[in-house]
């Protein structure tokens, strides 16, 4: 049976590029999984690759089909954005391991549709400072700059990683991002050499 490893942290904690290193040295072991999101593309992104962009109509066809994992929606500077994983046919856990990415609060719902012992969790860390920093350097490169949602992720997430949140969920393990490399060193012994 295949497992679903989560990789989750807060906002420019490195995740999008330590997901992207994973799956560049491991796409043949490791599947993906597409979340879908109403929030606008941003430069450089496709769709059906970091996304699929989509609709609040549709979304809520999916819901009532039955099909959503997980839902989340967030009241942004910009108005609501809302990020799902959907049961579309993307998992076969019977035929393979996946990399997911997502939040803490994504992390367990996908863990109670699947089930504990097929979702691992991978929590990325790094310190606020830096992470702070690589926030206004990606959003400096964006054709419009929103400063105002970057600080409103930066503070909600304070409050979605707290302490007690993860203790809840049972995450004690952190994977420190501070070293591009040696983090993704370290999630790759948890996923191909550690016995879960």
């Amino acid at each position: 049976m295949g497992r679903i490893y989560y990789l989750m942290g807060k906002s420019a904690s490195g995740k999008d590029t330590v997901y992207k290193r994973l799956l560049a040295a491991h796409g043949d072991r490791l599947r993906t999984v597409v979340l879908y999101t109403t929030r606008p593309m941003r430069d450089g992104e496709k769709n059906g690759v970091e996304y699929f962009f989509t609709t609040e109509n549709r979304l809520e066809q999916l819901k009532q089909q039955g099909r959503i994992v997980e839902l989340r929606t967030y009241q942004t500077v910009q108005g609501p954005w809302s990020y799902a994983t959907v049961d579309d046919g993307q998992i076969e856990l019977d035929k393979a391991d996946y990399l997911a990415i997502g939040t803490l609060e994504s992390y367990e719902k996908v863990r109670n549709y699947y089930g504990a012992e097929q979702v691992v969790p991978l929590y990325i860390t790094v310190d606020d400072g830096l992470r702070l920093e690589r926030a206004i350097g990606r959003e400096r490169q964006q054709a419009r700059p929103d400063y105002a949602e970057l600080c409103r992720r930066f503070l909600a997430d304070e409050a979605d990683f707290s302490v007690e949140n993860l203790d809840r969920l049972g995450i004690k393990l952190a994977y420190s991002n501070e070293d591009l490399d040696r983090c993704v060193q370290e999630l790759e012994r948890t996923i191909f050499y550690t016995e879960l």
